[in-house]
């Protein structure tokens, strides 16, 4: 019994010591880049001598990556309480402008996040792209959506990565106030449709509408509802 209160005391201590290091290192990436997230520094933002460091992360990159992490999580978690409006269109709009916000204001954490040489999925990019899939889906179950889900929720997260990217290396006399709105109407154009499947008889908006309630339909099998599903997307 003792030696599990101590194991459970020694683990709580390193979740405890891990916790401060990252958000050290965090508010070092958040407000001056990759660079300034050196080891001294951060044991010393957080309180800690620079061997703490190396016991909890392999080296610099396992500690950006964590730092990283942890501001797109806080981001992630502020979209989820957000509570959906009668309006799911308007809705994705305002997640759009949530994300590219979130990009212009964190550059370093928008870089390390996108790069392509340590890319990965991550807990809160996946919760972010769920997030997302949960707004078009309600779109879909609209009646509003002309093509499948998973296609519409590629193409907007490719426009705010290429809008986000944009933004972020324009020079200041080239500066576009407009360019993120243009982008989402482009995408909105590209996967809406202006009245809902049963007014504009889009059959793309139909299929779409109708792959929301196959989950719901009592009558078929896991198999059967897969298959259908599978149908719907061809």
């Amino acid at each position: 019994m003792g030696d599990t209160i101590v194991s459970m005391a020694s683990k709580a201590q390193r979740l405890d010591t891990r916790d401060r290091i990252v958000r050290a290192a965090a508010d070092l990436l958040r407000e001056r880049g990759p660079a300034a997230v050196t080891t001294r520094r951060v044991a010393h933002e957080a309180g800690l001598q620079p061997p703490a460091l190396y016991r909890i992360f392999q080296d610099k990159d396992d500690l950006l990556d964590a730092a990283a992490e942890h501001v797109f999580a806080e981001h992630v978690a502020s979209k989820q309480t957000a509570e959906p409006s009668g309006d799911p269109v308007e809705d994705l709009r305002d997640g759009w402008n949530t994300q590219i916000s979130f990009g212009l204001t964190n550059p370093y954490v928008y870089g390390l996040l996108l790069d392509p040489a340590r890319a990965r999925d991550t807990p809160a990019q996946a919760k972010g792209v769920r997030v997302l899939a949960d707004r078009v889906h309600r779109i879909a179950a609209a009646g509003r959506l002309r093509v499948s889900e998973e296609h519409a929720v590629n193409l907007i997260r490719s426009a705010g990565v290429g809008t986000v990217h944009t933004l972020l290396t324009l020079l200041p006399e080239q500066s576009d106030a407009h360019l993120a709105d243009a982008a989402f109407d482009a995408i909105a154009r590209a996967i809406l449709v202006d009245e809902p499947a049963v007014a504009t008889h889009d059959p793309a908006a139909v299929v779409a509408a109708f792959r929301t309630l196959v989950p719901e339909l009592p009558q078929l099998s896991k198999a059967e509802a897969a298959l259908l599903d599978e149908w719907l997307q061809r």
